[in-house]
């Protein structure tokens, strides 16, 4: 064997298991496992998840929050500072900054992420440019999945499908949408019918930024009906994310029931991104103000599949934020009152093994035999205090390969004696790479 992991915590009602690692995959999960390997992790009891995943972020715009600071912090805002600060887009400043959100995101334990880089005329290529460069830079890390995002639409922005192609083209995975951004609802439709055409041409999945709005009165800001039938229509099951879609928040039951039941037939995967929307919605609201956030328990209950991801890091449309999928996962559960054991678990399950399933990795991915052996070991002895603890990332291990090791020894000092030892994270680095 490669690797062993021993006395690792895999499920709470079980005793502790070894995993056994060879080529880069699970071989074995067992107690006790016997074989000789290259290498041992003894977990002492901690418990283990599968790779944590980001399947929504913004590489390009993260950092950005010092270069022009917001003065209102609204999204109209948020849209004009970003889109000032994209036309002075530099080669080597996106590099540096995009590095600093996938070190933090690797040191803890995202093992796959998938960016939206802005396709437009504002910004031209260089999102997807840097991130081709990055994926080989990163590839013993992080798996990355580069979407060609249209932000500031198609119809109304002449020239950027032919930046779609021309990304698609240099190798960028996914075709991205953001259909609210255009002048009219027929636009908007058609917006819709263009990714898709791109998608089928390419054979690639696709992903849009389906919606960002309080409200549905604006059919632009109503469009994921369409899409599920879209979907659907073209035989696309499966194969479509959805990011934001927070206008579906503002709807009654019988409003909202039929959309849920579409996008449970089409198998669209919701992605919703807390840390923007709670901050970003309800701006208007002067009282009782609205979470902004997409229906995630209607959803949850009705079998979509639901994930989530920190979207942007650090500037207007997102003044927090490390890359660190356990806190974007504690937002969400306390913004949505799931505090129940099985509400918990529910929320854990939307940050790895639906979050895979969003981006298309499910198949591959997760604590099993034969599955692709990326994995996280927490400085925590229950996988149920994941979200509690958000404890230190002891192991990362992508492919079998261990990445990142934190020391995390503290030492509490009472009355002036040396107390016992507690775990608590000192800080964590992801093992060098050609350019870190």
């Amino acid at each position: 064997m490669d690797l062993v992991l021993r006395n690792v915590r895999v499920w709470d009602d079980k005793p502790l298991m070894d995993i056994a690692i060879k080529d880069g995959r699970i071989a074995a999960i067992e107690e006790g496992i016997d074989a000789a390997a290259t290498e041992a992790i003894d977990a002492e009891g901690r418990a283990v998840i599968p790779g944590l995943v980001e399947p929504h972020m913004h590489l390009e715009k993260a950092f950005l929050h010092r270069r022009m600071p917001p003065v209102l912090g609204t999204l109209d805002e948020a849209i004009r500072v970003t889109g000032i600060l994209k036309g002075k887009q530099e080669r080597n400043d996106v590099l540096a900054r995009s590095r600093q959100v996938l070190d933090m995101a690797v040191a803890n334990g995202t093992t796959a992420l998938r960016a939206h880089p802005d396709v437009d005329l504002i910004q031209g290529l260089i999102g997807v440019e840097t991130l081709l460069e990055l994926q080989g830079e990163y590839k013993d890390l992080l798996d990355i999945q580069i979407v060609a995002f249209p932000q500031e639409g198609l119809l109304k922005s002449p020239g950027t499908l032919e930046l779609m192609e021309q990304s698609m083209k240099m190798g960028a995975d996914v075709v991205g949408g953001c259909p609210y951004n255009e002048l009219s609802w027929e636009d908007t439709m058609r917006h819709v019918d263009m990714v898709f055409e791109t998608a089928q041409k390419h054979d690639a999945p696709i992903d849009m930024h389906a919606d960002f709005s309080d409200e549905a009165k604006d059919q632009r800001f109503a469009a994921t009906t369409y899409i599920a039938k879209k979907t659907i229509e073209t035989g696309y099951h499966g194969r479509v994310s959805l990011g934001h879609v927070t206008s579906l928040g503002s709807l009654e039951p019988e409003q909202l029931d039929p959309i849920i039941a579409l996008l449970k037939e089409a198998d669209i995967s919701m992605v919703t991104l807390p840390a923007t929307d709670l901050y970003l919605g309800g701006r208007n609201d002067t009282k009782n103000r609205r979470r902004g956030l997409t229906p995630v328990r209607s959803l949850y209950e009705a079998g979509v599949n639901v994930a989530y991801s920190s979207n942007n890091i650090r500037n207007a449309f997102t003044p927090f934020g490390k890359a660190d999928m356990l806190v974007i996962g504690n937002m969400l559960a306390h913004a949505i009152s799931f505090g129940t054991p099985v509400h918990q678990a529910a929320i854990l399950d939307m940050g790895t093994i639906n979050a895979a399933r969003s981006i298309g990795i499910g198949d591959n991915y997760g604590i099993a035999v034969g599955r692709q052996a990326d994995l996280v070991i927490l400085d925590t002895y229950q996988v149920a205090d994941a979200l509690l603890d958000m404890p230190a990332r002891s192991w990362v291990i992508k492919r079998g390969r261990i990445t990142v090791v934190t020391e995390h020894k503290c030492t509490i000092h009472r009355n002036g004696c040396c107390g016992h030892d507690h775990a608590h994270d000192h800080g964590s680095q992801p093992e060098k790479h050609n350019n870190a």
